[in-house]
């Protein structure tokens, strides 16, 4: 089963409360793997990071991730201390096998098939793959992913029923136990902006909003309140929107 909430084993913790184990976060440099980073770091007692590049149109978003990576450091040295390597994956055969408009320059829009010409097919499963590969080698288990099926594209693989199933499959093809959690599943944006707050406060707030990125269109020209973005496409909107609802709740 994908955890979608903090979950603590009696048998797999320290004083505290802390999980024994690593986690493997899949951290993509924009907002949600970013408060995920931030959930791990909280729960777990050493946590790594991937990233994956695979020819994605928004390529800053691995340029920013080490900016964040600092950033958190100094921020919170005691989360300093529990990160351990940064990995970073080539899937360049993703881009190339994909006609989307994260990896080509096309309009975003409603494709034939009812979803968003984002879609980029196989992306999460291919992701978790891999993350659960480097995982074995790395002897842990935990992996973390911002996927949500609340404020989301649509996305079939951004499902929690497609994520438990690949859980299964993961443990099954492995021989071991793996677990996938989804910290963010069943919360939309503005929670997310709660979490972040709720995690590491107004730090940790901050730079998210500064040094993260999500807009579709790699746009970094422009600063909102939120953070950078073109402020018109579809990751942006949601952003915003999760920003203006988080801010006026408060």
């Amino acid at each position: 089963m994908s955890e979608t909430t903090p979950q603590k084993h009696a048998t797999d913790t320290l004083a505290g409360g802390l999980s024994a184990h690593s986690a493997l976060v899949l951290f993509s440099g924009g907002q949600d793997s970013a408060t995920c980073l931030a959930w791990a770091l909280d729960t777990f007692a050493h946590v790594e990071t991937v990233g994956f590049d695979y020819g994605q149109r928004h390529k800053v978003e691995l340029e920013v991730r080490g900016r964040f990576l600092d950033g958190l450091k100094r921020a919170f040295p005691a989360w300093g201390r529990k990160l351990g390597p940064d990995h970073m994956l080539d899937l360049g055969v993703l881009g190339a096998v994909s006609e989307t408009a994260l990896t080509r320059d096309r309009e975003i829009e409603m494709t034939e098939a009812g979803l968003p010409s984002t879609f980029v097919p196989g992306r999460n499963l291919l992701f978790f793959t891999l993350a659960a590969a480097l995982g074995y080698r790395r002897s842990t288990r935990h992996l973390v992913g911002g996927m949500c099926e609340t404020d989301y594209s649509g996305y079939p693989d951004c499902r929690d029923d497609t994520l438990k199933a690949l859980q299964v499959a993961l443990s099954l093809g492995l021989d071991a136990r793996v677990t996938v959690h989804t910290p963010l599943m069943w919360i939309d944006k503005a929670r997310t902006w709660e979490m972040a707050d709720a995690l590491g406060g107004a730090a940790l707030v901050a730079l998210i909003a500064e040094e993260t990125h999500t807009c579709y269109l790699g746009d970094r020209t422009t600063r909102h309140d939120w953070g950078y973005g073109c402020g018109r496409c579809p990751a942006c909107e949601l952003r915003a929107a999760g920003w203006d609802r988080w801010t006026a709740a408060r």
